[in-house]
């Protein structure tokens, strides 16, 4: 446990010291900002509730995926290609730690950053409670449910990306990997709605970041999105544990 705790912090300050890291935050919270400012502005224009507002900006094809699918590359890219391409690597796998501890250090430590930076949005609900004269009172609930929705999602995106990884010794080439795997996984979930064959409707759905990221945002949890993106994160880790043993072997 010690020693686990030791590589997580390792990690997270290599994030904190990284000009990028601060670089993709700052961008990150420009973006969502300059959303929440236009979102807000056009519902200003009748009544509304908060969780309108907050399903926007949680789950809308322009205001949310963009960034959401911009900003996992960015924090996972460098988590084993940067430690190939500068020959640091050798010495960590040479070190007396297991694959795991390695594995579910730099995960937890990309995840935590991706928290941190997700962090300031949830004041979002509150201003517009306070600043909006005719809103309607705020229902936490679908804010909650909304946020669980984005830690889910979070977890499995940044599996595949730590994945991706480490299978390459390039950063643009894993952040590339990780963007067309995870673009995948959210556009292909929209099959369902060209597609007449039943089966592959229903495998569209259940594999559909979009779709169970809109329920998520309007309170609804289902426990099969849930069961997919735990069981997805659990695979991806799994697979990358499986690939480091291989390679030191």
């Amino acid at each position: 446990m010690f020693v686990q705790l030791t590589l997580w912090r390792r990690e997270l300050a290599a994030y904190f010291l990284s000009p990028m890291a601060y670089v993709a935050a700052i961008f990150f919270l420009l973006i969502t900002g300059f959303n929440f400012y236009l979102v807000v502005g056009i519902f200003s224009s009748y009544e509304y509730t908060i969780p309108d507002v907050m399903e926007q900006l949680l789950s809308s094809p322009l205001f949310f995926w963009p960034t959401f699918l911009l900003i996992v590359p960015v924090l996972t890219m460098r988590t084993f290609a940067e430690e190939k391409n500068s020959g640091t690597i050798e010495t960590l796998m040479t070190a007396p730690v297991t694959e795991r501890a390695v594995v579910l250090a730099k995960f937890s430590a990309a995840l935590a950053m991706f928290l941190c930076m997700w962090l300031p949005t949830a004041a979002y609900p509150f201003l517009v409670e306070t600043f909006s004269e005719e809103v309607a009172p705020l229902d936490i609930w679908p804010v909650i449910s909304g946020y669980l929705g984005i830690l889910l999602l979070g977890m499995f995106y940044l599996s595949v990306g730590v994945l991706c990884s480490a299978l390459t010794g390039s950063q643009v080439v894993a952040a590339i990997a990780t963007y067309a795997v995870t673009g995948i996984l959210f556009f292909g979930g929209l099959v369902h709605t060209h597609v007449a064959a039943d089966l592959i409707r229903e495998i569209s759905l259940y594999i559909s970041s979009f779709e169970h990221q809109q329920r998520f945002v309007r309170g609804i949890i289902d426990s099969r999105p849930i069961v997919f993106y735990a069981s997805g994160t659990v695979l991806m880790l799994f697979s990358t544990i499986r690939f480091l043993e291989g390679r030191r072997g």
